[in-house]
């Protein structure tokens, strides 16, 4: 995952992305730039470069901190995923974002070694992240191509694999500025050009770092992978003497099994994500299980706060028969610390207050009870946005203005009006007599389209009424109707 720090400063400030993006060390003038994107690299800002002298060369640059807790946890995610394709994953702990995997005895999973690099780039994509992955026989050797490819590469052979690594330029390895400058005086360039350099000059002169270097890309022979191994699974599960129905009850018997539960995840050093809970029913039910996933705002471990939500869940949760057993099992993630904000004051709204309460509202009424508008490509009112999920918030941003904006408000389903001559007068009645008399008709402004399934031709006019209401309303050429889209407020 390149630049997994930029990576992660992006998903957290999604709007910049437009913009020349840095990663310093510290939140003052004096930090230093570690990593930069591809608009700041162009503008010349470069790494280890102060971030004062870089706002000199891009004024509109937008940076941030990191915190190495924060990595930590991305990486530890990171590594669940890619659980998901092999069991051998081994992260390399000096290189956040770098994983090895262990190609071995999938065959019967994956066709080919290509199969099986796409499917895992697929998986990473849909997280959210940029990935290069690179297939071969040597860790230095996928390594240095990972960090030139485009998206994937898949060596054939030994000697394909060297060739390619030969070719990378020494900048790419992320070596020390002072190391660059002087190879570069030398007219070493490329990992090639490193390897024909003889051994002991390099350990002498450059220091144990670069002769591992070129031990490396010489051939020798790599350890043996290390793979880290996934956590166990915390669960907690209790038989219940008779089949039970009452939410207090069931309540009080979940609050039993969940407290070691936390306990176990805090010698972890690790907090609950998510709870999911499993009532087994007594024989007469038509269904043998009811499940639920309980999802705080935030990692936590609060039993409060997860019982306020299960107890939400419970109270509206109706059983066919009673229940005679309880299963519970927590989703953990590592412990992680709040973004620093660079030069930025605290926000004053309580943004995990505000999630707490979101939070349950999903639990009593179903994720589908808090969602947002998202715009879409479509010509027609009524698809140019849909509803998706809220996982997280963000304080708003609005711009200074004088004067209040309008604001087009649209019906769930158009209301059909009473038919109208396309050129009456005006004095049109808008069915509502409340509203009074159409006085001033703005249009057409037409809108057209779908030829290709289902053709739409609409003339939209904005028409006000006696007691100053602005409705948007439309013509239906093809059905002959006028309808209300909605209103202008």
């Amino acid at each position: 995952m390149p630049a997994l720090p930029l990576q992660i400063l992006l998903r957290c400030h999604p709007e910049w992305r437009s913009h020349p993006v840095a990663v310093v060390s510290e939140d003052r003038p004096t930090g230093l730039v570690v990593w930069r994107n591809q608009q700041a690299r162009r503008a010349g800002v470069a790494a280890g470069m102060r971030y004062v002298g870089a706002l000199a060369l891009a004024p509109d640059l937008r940076a941030g901190c990191v915190a190495a807790a924060e990595i930590e946890t991305r990486a530890a995610d990171l590594t669940a995923l890619l659980w998901c394709h092999t069991p051998g994953v081994e992260p390399c702990p000096d290189l956040p974002g770098v994983c090895w995997l262990d190609a071995c005895g999938l065959s019967r999973l994956y066709p080919d070694l290509e199969g099986w690099a796409a499917a895992i780039r697929s998986t990473l994509q849909q997280a959210g992240w940029v990935t290069r992955i690179a297939v071969g026989r040597t860790r230095f050797g996928t390594l240095a191509a990972a960090r030139v490819c485009r998206h994937q590469v898949v060596f054939g052979s030994a000697a394909a694999e060297h060739a390619a690594a030969c070719q990378v330029q020494l900048e790419r390895l992320d070596l020390a500025p002072d190391i660059q400058r002087a190879l570069a005086r030398l007219g070493v360039q490329t990992v090639g050009d490193l390897i024909r350099l003889p051994a002991g000059g390099l350990r002498l002169r450059f220091g144990p770092e670069i002769h591992l270097l070129h031990r490396l890309a010489s051939g020798e022979p790599d350890r043996p992978l290390e793979p880290a191994r996934p956590p166990a699974p915390i669960r907690g599960r209790c038989l219940l003497d008779e089949a039970e129905s009452d939410s207090s009850r069931l309540l009080f018997e979940i609050k039993r099994l969940l407290h070691p539960l936390l306990r176990e995840l805090a010698r972890g050093g690790r907090a609950l994500a998510a709870l999911w809970i499993r009532l087994l029913l007594d024989r007469r039910a038509a269904a043998r299980s009811v499940e639920q996933r309980i999802q705080p705002a935030r990692p936590t471990l609060e039993a409060m706060q997860l019982l306020d939500l299960v107890r939400l869940w419970l109270d509206r949760l109706r059983l066919e028969a009673g229940a005679i057993e309880i299963a519970l099992e927590a989703e953990a993630v590592a412990a992680t610390a709040e973004q620093l904000r660079l030069f930025s004051d605290q926000p004053g709204r309580d943004l995990a207050a505000a999630e707490r309460a979101l939070a349950r509202i999903r639990a009593e009424l179903g994720a589908a009870a808090v969602v947002r508008a998202e715009v879409r490509d479509a010509h027609l009112p009524e698809a140019s946005f849909i509803w998706s999920p809220v996982a997280r918030l963000a304080l708003a941003r609005f711009a200074a203005s004088g004067s209040r904006p309008l604001v087009r408000r649209l019906n769930t389903r158009p209301v059909e009006l009473p038919p109208r001559l396309w050129l009456a007068p005006e004095g049109w009645m808008l069915g509502r007599p409340g509203r009074g008399a159409v006085v001033r008709l703005r249009g057409p402004y037409v809108v057209s389209g779908g030829w290709w399934a289902r053709e739409v031709v609409r003339d939209y006019h904005y028409a006000e009424t006696e007691r100053g209401e602005i409705l948007w309303l439309y013509r239906d050429r093809r059905r002959r109707r006028w309808l209300i889209q909605g209103a202008v407020e």
